[in-house]
């Protein structure tokens, strides 16, 4: 079994510092991929909260059709859509209208992304559609296969094998922009 579902189950059982194990774990990876989706580093942070204290207080079934990993991300999807659904900053088809993320998101992802090479390419991927930048994060920085990406993007197999595919040309061409030097995308 893997380890965030044990921890899961084990604070099911009573034990809470299997949720403190979970936090700990997850939430740096979560927050950077709801920021994704609703483009501000402090929203993220509130959503990625939100996510773990549903977590903790509604203690939905987790059923092992997916891994956890998979499972909590989709959760903090649709808390994130939620959001954005709320507020009406946007439709759910145009991430897109989004503005540009503010100065303290940089520190962060400098901080995230030591490499001078990897920040480029993130600040790339902010300029693809948030579908296009979703599935290249999940694929490439988390190491999710393409049906973990569909189940936490609510999306078929064949969508998200589309969405890398168009993705990874849209990042290549701004990464050519850029004057990016790399070996193969």
């Amino acid at each position: 079994m893997e380890r965030g579902a044990e921890c899961y189950f084990k604070y099911l059982s009573g034990d809470d510092s299997g949720m403190v194990e979970i936090i700990r774990d997850y939430k740096d990876g979560l927050t950077l991929y709801i920021n994704g989706i609703v483009r501000n580093i402090f929203t993220a942070e509130e959503i990625m909260e939100e996510t773990f204290f549903t977590l903790m207080t509604k203690q939905p079934k987790f059923k092992g059709k997916s891994s956890f990993k998979t499972w909590l991300y989709a959760l903090g999807r649709n808390k994130a859509v939620d959001y954005l659904r709320k507020t009406s900053r946007i439709a759910d088809e145009n991430f897109e209208s989004f503005t540009a993320l503010q100065d303290e998101e940089s520190a962060v992802e400098t901080a995230y992304l030591k490499e001078e090479n990897k920040i480029r390419l993130h600040k790339c991927m902010k300029s693809l559609s948030a579908d296009y930048a979703q599935v290249l994060y999940l694929t490439y920085f988390e190491n999710f296969s393409n049906e973990q990406t569909a189940q936490a993007m609510n999306k078929s197999k064949r969508q998200i094998e589309n969405l890398v595919s168009r993705a990874r040309k849209a990042l290549k061409s701004e990464l050519q922009k850029e004057g990016f030097q790399y070996e193969e995308l």
